[in-house]
């Protein structure tokens, strides 16, 4: 086998090297990509960018955000791989911050956060489709932002990264690489960002070759979820047969394939656009599963660092994959269909039906379902034409789009009474009628030529190869870059300091959070000991994010303090058929883009100076620990909350308690509450940074996004079953409300008093921040709501100073929340003298105390930083270490 992998590398060299064939004219061929950044995803990615430039010039990539990435993650992750790969020639395009009007008026650079039956004028919005895409672990979300821990352990980090207001948005990048000439586009994610510019920019049409698409299911029959044949009669089939593969949805949707599943009515259009188009569907992509022959070959031949790092994301999606049919369920969607594209297009002076080496080629008639029979209906469910008195784009009534449009995961249209979905949103549909176009449609994939070899499909042959060409190859990995590099683990001896106060800080990871950390960490030991950090990923950030906490606590030698993951669902929102997805009703209200998740992911770009941590999140686990299979790695396992918060009570003496200061959702505590019996009894008290108390006032609450909510507090609102649930217990809680934050939310005051404090890392990252924080505030209208994370600095300023210096007062008052279900009143806190728990309320601090109190002790040297940033890493990794002679 190795001599035959040999002998056919010698050939790929040969063509890569000498650049054989040419595009027209002896032009390479320019392509734009728009991908989701999914696992299969980057192995198209990295299998475009080995081939010649001479012949494949790969110009742009946009991320489409709407599906299996989340864009801070997701675009940074393309940084670095085109970092390794000597790329950084390649524009990047993310997100935006336009809208589309009532009307149907595109705004200029619509992010694509959303699919377009759901976009406003911003990006805050529901999850129609994305709900069927998993949030967590276990191949959700979590485990793709991060990818499953290796994209920190394996991809080096270059200069560029995402920036606010100055990240290029994927809008512009395509209409600046499209306007340059002749291009060929990729599609292999949902087609949200290429519809729009289609809609925005039909006279740009003419610069576009061809559309080469990873999508849809024309006569596909999904092998997933087949009982095997030997199988016992208990064996129920799931999606069996099915043309789709939503395996989260198919008793509502069993036709429907994800990436067009994602935004139907963008892939409508692009379908219908009248460009030349090359679809690749299930029909294909299912004939070529990653078995395990391919994987044990892949196994030993990673010769490239680009080879390394596509096996290793193989192997734990493997791992850590939901069932024991992987081999039968995973296939070669994305990296098939740049085989399949790249070889049409070499071919393409003499043939016009499509011949390549990897796939059978059919011409058929099809269209993309965007809505359900019947037509002309308004049933609530479409907001292209409900409530509207001209339809939005003046999409016709009675039209292909009018019918109802699947609203969630468990629509009740869409399931019938024999228990199979009748929902067809997103299904690729043969249509011989004039809805039907014309489109080239690969349908099997062909096997291999070579009989001897254990690889049965020609693609697999083509994709290792050039995955492992010495040709245009990756330059190093993270630690490969470093001459010098190490991991070192930076832990505190306290000597015979006597403790102070132990406490758990409970964060969703915005902004002002990491602030309150800083803040927490450089509090004297003797003062609090910071026990352990619980994470609370139903707010500002997404849970890939807790790498940003590693760094962080590795910036100041705190590499001690362990890390729990909460559950990314807010109480009862995860789906109660398939836990792993379910609905954003309440974290809806926080923006996709601008001054909302793509910021706070980034922590608004700082996060990339931070220095890098050993520790960091990863999929490792163990059937011990409730997971399908050992890993190869479990003691690398990310702690879960619950379990940090039971090994911390463990260290407690012998009637001690642990005080609580929560800065985000409550979900987190109210489940520890729920699920650990007396464990308020070992609680000493909870400080609640949120909430408001309105009673009827002027003053409003801070939910900007849900206008009809004018009196809730955002860390109420995202999850107010969770913050009911904390309120009628019966915990010691001091909150520290809106009305409190506001009084200490002036920027030009704490920036002024950390420009003079003394200039330690952490002051200067804290003053770098929150300078940044102010600037865009007064720059853009998206950024309008950034005193809100300065306020979150009061919570631990309260818990350390305990009221000497900030002159703090409470009041005692009864208090209930609202949490009925009713978005316009969830999360509203009124006094009730009847009803209500008693709860001691901040009222004020002494705001020049506050601010000189968190200055003084940001610039304090004791507990200061032991590493400055990653430029210092850097550093110390490419400087020899000095060698201690021994003494005569």
């Amino acid at each position: 086998m190795k001599k035959m992998l040999f002998q056919r590398n010698l050939w790929v060299v040969m063509v890569l090297i000498i650049g054989v064939v040419f595009g027209v004219e002896g032009r390479p061929h320019k392509i734009l990509l728009d991908t989701d950044v999914d696992t299969d995803d980057f192995f198209a990615i990295l299998y475009l960018l080995k081939l010649n430039r001479s012949e494949f010039d790969l110009q742009a990539i946009t991320i489409n955000t709407n599906a299996w990435t989340n864009a801070g993650h997701a675009v940074n992750q393309v940084y670095d791989m085109l970092y390794m790969m000597g790329r950084d020639d390649i524009s990047v395009g993310v997100g935006g911050e336009g809208g589309i009007r009532e009307d149907g008026t595109i705004l200029p650079n619509v992010g694509g956060y959303l699919p377009i039956i759901e976009q406003g004028l911003t990006t805050t919005g529901g999850c129609r489709y994305r709900q069927a895409i998993p949030k967590g672990r276990f191949g959700g979300m979590l485990d793709i932002d991060s990818n499953y821990g290796f994209r920190k352990a394996f991809l080096p980090q270059g200069s560029r990264k995402y920036q606010p207001l100055r990240q290029p948005t994927a809008q512009q990048v395509m209409i600046d690489t499209i306007s340059s000439g002749p291009i060929t586009v990729f599609l292999i994610g949902a087609h949200t960002n290429f519809a729009i510019f289609l809609m925005d920019n039909p006279h740009l049409k003419k610069n576009i070759k061809h559309i080469y698409v990873m999508g849809g299911g024309i006569r596909s029959k999904n092998p997933t979820g087949c009982c095997p044949k030997n199988a016992s009669s208990s064996c129920t089939p799931r999606q069996c047969g099915d043309r789709g593969n939503l395996f989260t949805d198919f008793t509502s949707n069993p036709y429907a394939e994800f990436n067009f599943f994602g935004d139907p009515f963008a892939a409508y259009q692009v379908l219908h656009s009248g460009i030349p188009i090359t679809l690749v569907p299930l029909d294909a992509t299912n004939t070529i599963p990653v078995d395990e022959k391919f994987f044990d070959t892949f196994e030993q031949n990673q010769k490239t660092y680009e080879a390394q790092y596509c096996f290793k994301s193989l192997k734990m999606t493997r791992d850590t994959w939901f069932d024991d049919q992987f081999y039968r369920s995973y296939f070669m969607w994305d990296s098939f269909t740049s085989g399949i594209a790249t070889s049409i297009m070499r071919h393409s002076h003499k043939n016009r039906h499509g011949e390549n080496e990897f796939a059978e080629m059919e011409y058929m008639n099809i269209t993309v379902i965007s809505s359900n029979k019947p037509y002309g209906i308004s049933d609530g469910s479409n907001p292209f034409f409900d409530g509207l008195k001209i339809p939005k784009f003046n999409l016709k009534r009675g039209g292909v789009h009018s019918g109802h449009v699947q609203k969630s995961l468990r629509d009740p249209f869409c399931i019938a009474e024999n228990g199979k979905g009748r929902c067809k949103d997103g299904y690729t549909k043969e249509e011989t009628g004039p809805e039907g176009v014309r489109v080239l449609v690969a349908t099997k994939a062909k096997p291999n030529q070579d009989a001897k070899s254990p690889l049965d499909r020609e693609f697999f042959m083509s994709f290792l190869e050039v995955l492992n060409s010495p040709e245009q190859s990756g330059r190093f990995n993270f630690t490969d870059e470093f001459p010098y590099y190490r991991e070192v683990f930076y832990k505190p001896d306290f000597g015979r300091k006597k403790l102070g106060k132990s406490v758990a800080f409970d964060m969703d990871m915005s902004a002002g959070d990491f602030l309150a950390l800083l803040f927490l960490l450089k509090v004297p030991v003797e003062v609090i000991n910071l026990k352990a950090i619980l994470v609370t990923p139903t707010g500002w950030a997404n849970g890939a994010t807790l790498d940003v906490i590693y760094d962080l606590l590795h910036m100041m030698g705190r590499d001690d303090i362990p890390v729990g993951l909460g559950d990314v669902f807010a109480m009862n929102q995860s789906d109660p058929i398939f836990s792993a997805v379910g609905d954003c009703k309440y974290v809806k209200a926080i923006p996709q883009g601008s001054g909302g998740f793509l910021d706070s992911d980034t922590l608004y770009g700082f996060a990339r100076y931070l220095p890098r941590s050993p520790r960091r999140y990863t999929a490792e686990n163990s059937v011990k620990n409730g997971a399908p299979r050992d890993t190869d790695h479990p003691e690398l396992r990310q702690p879960l909350a619950l379990e940090v918060w039971d090994s911390v009570l463990k260290t407690l003496d012998s009637g001690s308690k642990i005080t609580i200061l929560t800065n985000g959702p409550l979900t987190t505590l109210a489940n520890i509450i729920l699920s650990r019996k007396n464990t308020t009894s070992l609680i000493q008290d909870v400080y609640i940074v949120g909430g408001h108390i309105s009673n009827g006032g002027t003053i409003k609450g801070n939910v900007f996004s849900v206008p009809s909510n004018e009196h809730a507090e955002l860390n109420m609102y995202l999850d107010p079953l969770a913050a009911k649930t904390l309120f009628e217990s019966d915990l010691d809680i001091k909150l520290i409300p809106l009305r409190a934050q506001h009084g200490v939310s002036s920027f030009p005051r704490i920036i002024q008093k950390l420009f003079l404090t003394k200039k330690t890392p952490e002051a200067l990252f804290a003053h770098r921040l929150l300078s940044m924080l102010h600037h865009l505030q007064e720059k853009h209208l998206r950024y309008r709501h950034m005193h809100t994370f300065l306020g979150e600095i009061l919570g631990a300023v309260v818990v350390a100073d305990d009221y000497s210096c900030l002159n703090a007062t409470f009041n005692s008052k009864p208090i209930k929340l609202s949490a009925t279900g009713d978005e316009s009143m969830d999360g509203q806190i009124a006094i009730d003298e009847k009803q209500g728990k008693i709860v001691k309320i901040l009222r004020r601090v002494n705001p020049e105390a506050y601010y000189s109190l968190i200055a003084d002790r940001l610039g304090d040297e004791k507990q200061s930083a032991v590493i400055s940033s990653f430029e210092e890493q850097k550093r110390i990794w490419t400087t020899p270490p000095k060698i201690k002679l021994k003494e005569e």
